[in-house]
């Protein structure tokens, strides 16, 4: 019953976000904004709502290793196991300048954890101050668009905004049972077979709740967009610190275990940095430099256990 209820959660995250993110970008391109800065807000957060929903229902639930390990370790995934597919599916050609600002808060969120994740606790008054650094970003993400103004390529006529509106109501309902089913029969399989719920939220539940992220990287990449592909992924890291912990932490404090703050939390530290480096560095992000990054994404899993 337990894997019933993983698959049927795993199912209703991906239909709910492919729905949500589907809604989303209608309305976004109703407004008429730009491919990257759909990436990197619309996308990137809509397809954060899973992990988001399946924090809270974590922490609410007792299990707080699961609720940090999601975020964690879907960070992780996104950047070593969704950004070495879709490096393999096509390769990446971002500007550097265009996503200079998003990559530096995608890395100043992961490393203001540090000092938080070691008092053993992510607090109410930490979480508000995550939730107005996350405000703080849209608005400056609206306003100061940058190199984001890039046309978007994609010819097909936007949808009417009810029609937009209702794949949104949708993604969010399908989205609220996926992660109710997700994270029992996540919880309940851990406690069976004595595996740590850190573990099962850093990789199951994690990767779990990254589907959707993969799904519109991997079909971005098919498109060759690749602004969408990777503003996604910073997009999503960005929420997934300053949003989902932010939220979770206001509505219940939330115990950290060491482990998170001496070897998880780095490697997701790592992992930004590295991701950053890649893009400003390289024009182009080739299948070599994602099999490496897939290589990277199965031995941190392997140290994880």
């Amino acid at each position: 019953m337990d894997y019933i209820l993983i698959a049927a959660g795993l199912i209703g995250l991906f239909l709910g976000g492919d729905a949500l993110v589907r809604g989303s970008v209608g309305i976004a391109r109703r407004m008429a904004i730009s491919p990257l800065l759909i990436g990197l807000t619309v996308v990137g957060f809509g397809t954060s709502t899973p992990e988001l929903l399946v924090s809270v229902q974590a922490a609410l639930g007792g299990v707080p290793d699961i609720a940090l390990g999601n975020v964690i370790g879907s960070n992780i995934a996104n950047i070593l196991l969704i950004g070495g597919l879709t490096a393999l599916v096509w390769p990446i050609r971002v500007s550097g300048a265009t996503l200079r600002r998003d990559l530096s808060v995608m890395v100043l969120a992961a490393a203001v954890l540090l000092p938080i994740f070691l008092t053993g606790a992510v607090g109410r008054l930490s979480g508000v101050a995550l939730l107005l650094a996350l405000v703080g970003y849209l608005v400056w993400a609206y306003l100061r668009p940058g190199d984001a103004v890039a046309e978007d390529h994609d010819a097909s006529p936007s949808p009417a905004v009810l029609v937009s509106l209702g794949w949104v109501l949708v993604g969010l309902v399908a989205l609220m049972f996926g992660a109710r089913f997700l994270v029992d029969g996540a919880t309940e399989i851990a406690r069976g077979f004595g595996v740590s719920e850190a573990f099962i939220g850093l990789t199951i539940v994690a990767v779990g709740t990254s589907l959707p992220e993969l799904a519109t990287s991997v079909t971005a990449a098919l498109r060759r967009q690749s602004e969408i592909a990777i503003g996604n992924i910073v997009g999503s890291n960005v929420f997934n610190v300053l949003g989902i912990l932010g939220v979770t932490a206001i509505i219940t404090p939330i115990p950290v275990a060491p482990r998170f703050a001496s070897f998880d939390l780095p490697m997701m530290l790592a992992a930004s940095v590295v991701l950053a480096v890649l893009l400003l560095t390289r024009p182009v992000i080739g299948r070599g430099v994602g099999c490496c990054l897939l290589i990277a994404y199965a031995g941190y899993v392997w140290l994880a256990q």
